[in-house]
């Protein structure tokens, strides 16, 4: 089959890697020169398979005024005069529910999991791939009690889902925390306990994505990349989407992946159909390790910074916050500060913040943490959508999944809980 992926960041590239292995011929287009330029470029550089807690939650009630108030918070929203940026927030909030988020978790982890598995199962396949990915660990940090106590309750749901060691996830207390992550000595006092997850990875997205894009262009001669192609919108007649109209001409094909991050938002409504995506602009900046016993050597979450760290092969990844605030890409200089000035307290000896490489992205988010996955409702097109701060390590299973899909054989991992009401044929769906 000839398939068009619209989209060429972590999640497109995964599926396009995944339909060429299977014979499929290709082609990817995206707005950008390259691949995973966007918010694959310099993402948290976390794979967290298995702690997937959601970001709507119950816990959030009680957060919403500072989130609301202040500049420094790690969540902040700023009104837009746009609807749909009311409408997911909205949405959001009612998802944050006890059972809503219970049930997002089982999903995710499902899908972290096949994640998992396939991952290394790439790495077997194919030692030669070089993306800085390392069985790191990952330990979240908590600055008060009530949230450990809350993250207890999380691992205990999860490991009740999950009967497996190779998921184990432990809670520790501050003690703990200090003596298998040295590198924390400076928030001695401020942290009361952590969870810590080993089976949990590490690794550079973008070095990833250009890897697979290497592997899809050696699959075939007849895989094409159209970068610097805008993509202007879906034709759809009578139910069927029967061409993609760009800068460089209608291109046509037997299958449409719409994997474009928050792009599928617009493109998806001049369709017709209603997506509930949204984009969370995060921040990072990536600086040489100075230090490397100063530096982090497990993946570390600052749970109530909303900050994470990551060593890359040398460089210390500092990423986090969440605007709520439109498709400003920009930088803006507070936002950075507040992530630098985090860093330099937690690990100030590890790195040279000087020489920093500062990044903004934005996370294409559903109000429920789930990505939207499978069928659309027409026909011949298909979605890979809405994966949030989790495009990375959801991208292998999602990208196989789809793959099968359009190859006709039952997925990889089940989609329940992921895909839109409805099936081809029922334009208008929505999901969240």
């Amino acid at each position: 089959m000839k398939v068009i992926v619209l989209g060429a960041g972590v999640v497109g590239i995964a599926t396009a890697y995944y339909l060429a292995r299977d014979g499929h011929q290709v082609s990817l287009v995206d707005r950008n020169q390259g691949a995973a330029l966007e918010a694959s470029y310099a993402n948290g550089g976390q794979l967290s398979y298995s702690y997937v807690a959601p970001l709507a939650d119950p816990a959030v009630w009680p957060k919403l005024v500072p989130w609301l108030l202040s500049p420094s918070s790690p969540v902040r929203f700023r009104p837009q005069l746009d609807a749909r940026q009311w409408r997911w927030c909205l949405q959001f909030l009612a998802a944050c529910r006890s059972l809503r988020s219970a049930e997002t978790t089982r999903h995710l982890l499902r899908l972290g999991h096949a994640s998992r598995r396939l991952m290394h199962q790439l790495l077997a396949d194919d030692p030669a791939l070089d993306f800085a990915h390392a069985n790191s660990g990952k330990l979240v940090v908590y600055r008060d009690a009530a949230a450990l106590e809350s993250a207890r309750r999380q691992v205990d749901f999860q490991q009740r889902l999950v009967r497996d060691d190779d998921y184990r996830q432990e809670v520790l207390d501050s003690a703990a925390c200090m003596a298998i992550e040295p590198a924390l000595d400076r928030l001695r006092g401020e942290i009361v306990g952590g969870v810590h997850t080993a089976s949990e990875d590490t690794a550079d997205c973008y070095r990833f994505s250009v890897d697979l894009l290497d592997r899809i262009r050696a699959a075939s001669p007849e895989n094409r990349c159209f970068f610097a192609t805008s993509i202007n919108g879906l034709s759809v007649r009578q139910g069927e989407v029967v061409g993609v109209e760009t800068s460089a001409g209608r291109l046509e094909a037997d299958a449409y992946v719409l994997a474009a991050g928050c792009d599928s938002e617009r493109l998806a409504r001049r369709a017709g159909l209603s997506l509930p995506i949204y984009p969370l602009k995060g921040y990072s900046l990536t600086a040489p390790i100075s230090d490397p016993k100063a530096a982090p050597t497990l993946s570390v979450t600052d749970f109530q910074r909303k900050i994470v760290y990551a060593r890359l092969a040398g460089r210390l990844r500092v990423a986090g916050i969440a605007d709520i605030g439109g498709y400003d890409c920009s930088i803006a200089p507070r936002r950075l500060a507040t992530l630098l000035g985090e860093a330099r307290g937690a690990f100030p000896g590890a790195a040279n913040y000087e020489q920093a490489e500062a990044w903004a992205g934005l996370r294409p988010a559903t109000p429920s943490g789930r990505p939207i996955l499978g069928h659309s409702p027409y026909r011949k097109l298909w979605l890979n959508v809405g994966h949030g701060a989790l495009g990375f390590t959801l991208s292998l299973a999602s990208g196989r999944a789809l793959a099968d899909l359009i190859g006709g054989q039952s997925p990889f991992v089940a989609l329940d809980g992921f895909t839109l009401p409805g099936g081809p044929g029922k334009a208008g769906a929505s999901a969240c």
